[in-house]
């Protein structure tokens, strides 16, 4: 090795050095400062490279000529980590502006959505009976044949059956298993799981095989009201059904019975609602509970009586709202539905 190879190998460091420090001037993300690293700082770089010619120096010479090469790799170490910073803070300088918010800006509300009609006038419904010391009682759409028919005076082959157009269900027995044809049933399992006095409602939907029309639906909502009490007339009918009209209507509607037939109730009754224009609008049925259907269910029809009312959800909507046709509610057409 000559005598300048010391002097020689440090300018050589110098040069590799300032080459290295301009290749990270130049790079302008953390990703290509990343890859840049091998070839600047790793064991194959020019720079490292340096360390294997200095066994062919003089003893005397080794440390100087070390030294000045590892200055040459901190100098190029501590450029790395500071430009590594600098474009880290660029690059959130650039997210943190991609990502401002303008606090003064005045944002659209979401739409809101609402409840559907039916759904609004079951909720006021209820709302109205529990005002008046009812409570809300559900149960399955899918029943048997007999919580449906049997539990009801409804025996087999009896001609009141002929009055539901029942969808029956493909499951146990033949014609055992149904899309329930009212809520009655629920009255029935309240009847079974409860003990007098009662006083519940039982909203819900219905189905029966009917062609789709302005007044007809194959599903419908109904809701049913049952009172067990001790010595429970029919008076308390008429007055149950008249607090509930003038509740729901408002002052200027009131209410009659007419004599009519159900198979669960005696006496039963059809009842009207006058509107205030003189008019009367059939509404439901209702009557006395039938001593064997408190039997059936597990009541002392000695001890206690009662009565039954229910009426359909769908066509009191109509008649609040003025909805000519039922069909209107099960289109789905958001310009009708938002006018509720």
């Amino acid at each position: 090795m000559t005598p300048d190879a010391p002097a020689a190998l440090a300018a050589e460091a110098g040069a590799l050095t300032a080459a290295a420090i301009a290749t990270l001037e130049a790079v302008g993300s953390v990703a290509e400062l990343t890859a840049a690293r091998p070839d600047l700082l790793g064991r194959g770089s020019p720079l490292t490279g340096l360390r294997r010619r200095l066994g062919g120096l003089a003893p005397e010479d080794r440390p100087v000529a070390g030294r000045a090469l590892s200055e040459a790799l901190a100098t190029v170490e501590a450029r790395y980590d500071a430009r590594l910073e600098e474009l880290r803070a660029a690059e959130r300088r650039r997210q943190l502006e991609a990502e401002r918010l303008d606090l003064t800006e005045l944002a659209e509300p979401p739409p809101l959505g609402r409840l559907h009609v039916i759904t609004q006038t079951q909720r006021r419904l209820e709302d109205v009976f529990c005002a008046m010391g009812y409570t809300v009682a559900e149960g399955p759409e899918i029943e048997t044949e007999w919580h449906n028919f049997g539990a009801l005076n409804f025996p087999p082959g009896h001609p009141a059956r002929d009055m539901y157009d029942t969808l029956y269900v493909d499951h146990g027995p033949p014609a055992g298993t149904l899309l329930r044809t009212h809520t009655s049933p629920v009255q029935v399992r309240v009847m079974q799981n409860q003990s007098p006095p009662l006083y519940v409602v039982a909203p819900g939907r219905c189905y029966r095989q009917d062609t789709a029309d302005a007044t007809h639906m194959p599903v419908f909502h109904q809701i049913e009201g049952l009172v067990i009490d001790d010595g429970i007339t029919l008076g308390d009918l008429a007055g149950a059904i008249e607090t509930f009209t003038t509740a729901y209507f408002g002052p200027g509607f009131t209410s009659r019975l007419r004599p009519s037939y159900f198979p669960f109730t005696e006496p039963s009754a059809e009842f009207d609602v006058q509107r205030p224009d003189g008019t009367w609008l059939e509404l439901g049925g209702c009557g006395v509970v039938h001593p064997s259907v408190l039997e059936v269910c597990g009541v002392d029809s000695e001890r206690w009586s009662g009565f039954a009312f229910g009426f359909g959800i769908d066509r009191l909507a109509m008649i609040r709202y003025g909805i000519a046709d039922l069909r209107d509610l099960w289109t789905n057409d958001v310009r009708f539905l938002e006018q509720f």
